[in-house]
Parts: C-alpha cells; sequence; structure tokens
C-alpha cells in the first residue's frame, strides 16, 4: 500500500471522526499530536480510497521507525480494562486505509461480530487519523503501551517499523492455520529477517494495462493473455521480454502527423500519444524490480556498517527507461510530457496518451474519465526478464503484530478472524483484490460492472501475477527509510526531466547511491 506509495483524499473526513461504541467492544480514537508528513504511494492510499493522483511527485517523508523515534510528550491514553476475564486486544487502524467513516463503520461491525463469536477475548477498535498515525504508533510503542494489532498497512508503512513486527511463523503452526489458501509465493513474500511477519490479505497484483483500438490502429498483436505465451510480431512468433515489449511501445509512440517512433521522420517533440506510462510506478526501486526483478538492496545490519546493494541490473533497467524517454525512439514521456495538461497531468493512461500502462490492480479504482470518454482497456502478462522470469509487483496491505503484545496468542486469534471472516466485510469496503483465491470472483464480478468491456481473460491475467509478487518488496526495509527513499525519487525526478545533454547518467547515478550510502548510516 503503501505505501507508499499518491492517493489519499480521505484526510479531511478522517479528522472528523466521532468517539463510537460498538455492541460487545469499543471504539477509541486518539487525539492527535503533531502532524508529521507521510508517503503518498499508492498501495497506502490509491486501492482503497478509490482516487487517482493528480500529477507524479516524489513521496513525501514517511515518519522515522520506531526504534529511531523519541516519545512526545503527549500519548495515547491507555485502552479501557477489558471487561470480566476477557483478554483486551487493541487493533490500531489509520497507518493505511481504513478511517474513512464507512470503513469505521464496518470495522466496527467487525469488531462486534468478533466479540460476539467468542467470550475469551474483547476487541477494541482505535482509529486515528492517517496524517498522524506514525508519528501516534512510534509514541506508543516508545512508552511501551503499543497496540496489539496494526494494519491494515503497506510494505511502506510497515517498514517505518521496521523490527517492531512478531514473527507469526510459530502460532501459524501452533493452531494449524491452513496457509494453502493462499499463492505460496505472496505467503513466502512476508518472509523476511524478523520472520514471517504477515498473512496475505489485501492484494494488489500488477499487469500490462492496454487499448486494443490503438493496437488495432498500427496492425499489432494484443499482449499475451496468460503467462508462457508468445508474442506475434511480423508474422513471427517471439518471446514476450522486455525488448519486445520496448519494440512494441515504439511503435505505439505517434507524432503529430501520424508516424511511429521507429518511421523515418517522427518527430519526437510533436508526440500526441506514447507507448507506454509506468502509471505511477515512477521510482529507482519500481523500475528495477519490474524489469530486472527484485533484489535485496541493503547489505548490513546496524549504522556505519550500511551499504546499498543495488545490482548493475537496477541501473541497466532504469537507463532503458531513460532512453525511453529523451532517446532517438522514444517510447514513454518525459517528465515536462507527462506533466502536460492534455495528457492528464501525469495521468497519461486514464487520458487516453498511452497505449500500455503497468501499474497494480489499484489503478482501476480511477479509470471512469477513460471509460466515460469511450475508451476501452484489457490487460495482459507482465513481460519476461533478462533472465528469463517474470518479474511482477504486487502492493499488499495486510495485518501485523506488534511483537511488544502481552498476547500473542490472542493476537493471532484475531489476526487470523480479520483476514478470513472477517475480511468478508472489511475488503470491499478496502477496495481490495482478497488474497484467498476462492473468494476473488465476487471482487471481479464488481469490477465487471464498473468496466462491462473487460474480458474474463483479463481479470484471470490480474489473478495469475499474484503468482509474481516482487520480494522483498520494492518498499523493502531501507535504515532511515523515508529520507533514502526520498533521494532516489529525486534521481528518477532528475532524468525524468533533463536530456542527456544535460546529465551524465553514470555520475548521477553514483551520487545517488553515495547520498543514501551515508543517509543508511545516519547515526
Amino acid at each position: 500500500m503503501r505505501k507508499s506509495r499518491f492517493l489519499i483524499l480521505v484526510l479531511a473526513l478522517a479528522l472528523g471522526l466521532l468517539l463510537v461504541a460498538c455492541g460487545g467492544g469499543t471504539t477509541t480514537t486518539t487525539e492527535e499530536p503533531a502532524a508529521v508528513e507521510q508517503p503518498s504511494t499508492a498501495e497506502e492510499a490509491a486501492p482503497a480510497e478509490e482516487a487517482a493522483p493528480a500529477e507524479e511527485t516524489a513521496p513525501t517523508e514517511e515518519a522515522a521507525p520506531a526504534e529511531e523515534a523519541a516519545p512526545t510528550e503527549e500519548t495515547a491514553a491507555p485502552a479501557e480494562e477489558a471487561m470480566g476475564d476477557k483478554v483486551q486486544i487493541r487493533w490500531f487502524v489509520g497507518l493505511g486505509t481504513g478511517t474513512d467513516p464507512q470503513q469505521v463503520a464496518t470495522q466496527e461491525e467487525v469488531v462486534a461480530d468478533f466479540n460476539a463469536s467468542q467470550d475469551a477475548i474483547e476487541l477494541v477498535l482505535e482509529i486515528v487519523p492517517y496524517d498522524s498515525a506514525r508519528d501516534t504508533l512510534a509514541t506508543q510503542i516508545a512508552s511501551g503501551n503499543g497496540p496489539d494489532i496494526i494494519g491494515p498497512v503497506g510494505w511502506g508503512g510497515s517498514n517505518a517499523f521496521y523490527g517492531q513486527w512478531l514473527d507469526i511463523g510459530p502460532y501459524i503452526e501452533s493452531t494449524g492455520f491452513d496457509t494453502s489458501v493462499f499463492d505460496p509465493a505472496l505467503v513466502d513474500s512476508y518472509q523476511t529477517e524478523e520472520g514471517q511477519v504477515g498473512l496475505p490479505f489485501a492484494v494488489f497484483p500488477s499487469a500490462v494495462y492496454y487499448v486494443p483500438a490503438y493496437f488495432d490502429e498500427v496492425g499489432l498483436a494484443y499482449p499475451p493473455a496468460q503467462y508462457g505465451e508468445m508474442y506475434e510480431l511480423d508474422g513471427e512468433m517471439v518471446e514476450w521480454n522486455w525488448d519486445t515489449f520496448t519494440e512494441v511501445a515504439r511503435r505505439l509512440t505517434i507524432d503529430a502527423n501520424g508516424a511511429n517512433a521507429v518511421e523515418d521522420g517522427f518527430d519526437p517533440t510533436q508526440i500526441v500519444q506514447v507507448g507506454y506510462s509506468p502509471q505511477w510506478q515512477t521510482h529507482v526501486n519500481y523500475v528495477g524490480s519490474y524489469v530486472a526483478g527484485a533484489a535485496k538492496i541493503v547489505e548490513g545490519d546496524a549504522p556505519g556498517n550500511y551499504s546499498v546493494n543495488m545490482p548493475d541490473s537496477w541501473k541497466e533497467a532504469v537507463n532503458w527507461l531513460y532512453d525511453g524517454m529523451w532517446g532517438d525512439q522514444p517510447f514513454t514521456a518525459t517528465g515536462p510530457l507527462s506533466g502536460a495538461p492534455e495528457f492528464g497531468n501525469g495521468n497519461l493512461f486514464n487520458s487516453g496518451k498511452a497505449a500500455m500502462a503497468i501499474t497494480p490492480l489499484w489503478y482501476t479504482c480511477c479509470l471512469g474519465e477513460f471509460r466515460d470518454a469511450g475508451l476501452e482497456f484489457q490487460a495482459g502478462a507482465m513481460p519476461v526478464g533478462a533472465d528469463g522470469q517474470v518479474h511482477g509487483r504486487v502492493d499488499a496491505d495486510t495485518f501485523r503484530i506488534w511483537k511488544g503484545t502481552q498476547h500473542p496468542e490472542e493476537a493471532f486469534t484475531v489476526l487470523s478472524y480479520l483476514i478470513t471472516t472477517g475480511g468478508d466485510k472489511l475488503l470491499p469496503q478496502y477496495g481490495a483484490l482478497p488474497a484467498i483465491a476462492e473468494k476473488q470472483d465476487a471482487f471481479f464480478e464488481v469490477k465487471s460492472q464498473d468496466y462491462p468491456f473487460v474480458t474474463p481473460e483479463t481479470w484471470e491475467v490480474f489473478k495469475a501475477g499474484l503468482a509474481y509478487p516482487d520480494a522483498p518488496s520494492a518498499e523493502q526495509f531501507q535504515p532511515n527509510w523515508n529520507e533514502a527513499w526520498a533521494r532516489e525519487q529525486t534521481f528518477f525526478d532528475l532524468i525524468q526531466n533533463t536530456p542527456p545533454s544535460d546529465l551524465d547518467f553514470d555520475a548521477e547515478w553514483q551520487k545517488m547511491i553515495d547520498d543514501v550510502n551515508a543517509i543508511y548510516n545516519k547515526d
């Protein structure tokens, strides 16, 4: 969700939440400490808030990880005493989605359902406005008064509190929780240095969105509808890899005279349609993960010995996209072109100015204008990387257990309920695809009502994409995460807005690496 992440519209609504009670349980709200800036990544907002960003911007800073946060004077009030002999479990909402009034009402209903289902645990809901949630949670943890359950929260929000999550592996084993209901790759993606820190819940797999009409206009075959299929190009069957993708994207990049980027006379100063938009995936870590594959980019375990470990393949992937912006045969938009009003102020695909886009499933929240303009989209498989593997990305939100909880077994009982039975009510409010395979058809039935022209094969492509998560996540832990992420974003913004005549790519890349190394090792 991360998370981290461009699309928050609910902050103003969240400020008006009232203290409410729910049968058998309690909802509490905390007073706001001084607000801190939060990351605005898609996975933290777009999926559930049903909104699209107005422009592409660098993520704003996240709060420092809890272990680095200094307590503030104001701390959240302790939760109410549990009724009778029940163990009280606090559920903290606000680090990701969940603060919209309708979402709060549904969460209260889930709390009431859980409390009525058994007599050993009292679940208490704690709502905190998003823009102060990290600060509030850091303060609670620093004071030893952390909640038991936190979520829904994506990778970016979670990594702001790296080192604070309980390894739930022993509780999965002791309770016999059936993880076979999930794609194994999704379960494995939550296995980190901290242990098994979560289970799949709300997922947003990626795919290649495309406009069939634009392919028809230039006589190109559509992207493959299944992973492993070949692609027909100029009468030959070729692998659907990034080289093929690039050639197709160039042929779909059109100038004002109707010439495409591989034809003589093409005018790159008069582009009216690009072949590809990395829609809201404009960060070094995103591009590296999609094109070259997920990689652990941090070495070391303490300030003073951390180092950046971005592979050369990530540099090559970002350079590929840079050439796609400014090269002789462009296939994607530069920063100035992307930001132009006629190109949707950054929302290229929705504006109808891009033939293809790669972005997670949450983007289907935000294609109303596209649909209303009479345009149709479908989705195809992600390309194969240079290593012969598919490299997807899955934005994902889930619930985490604070490692300082006094009641880990009871907390896992609650977590198990939230991601299974409780999820039946929660996921529609969060606008998320269930990670449990047998519950996914209902989600796509709703999507089919929103977009009746989308074929069943498209929805199957998204389902298949769950087998290709970025593990570790593109939003993985980095020391001083907020500052490191922002520095990487600054590099990406630089290449979007600076032609090769004014930029030494290799020198600027190394400068970014050196700067991030210094950021990692700050005290």
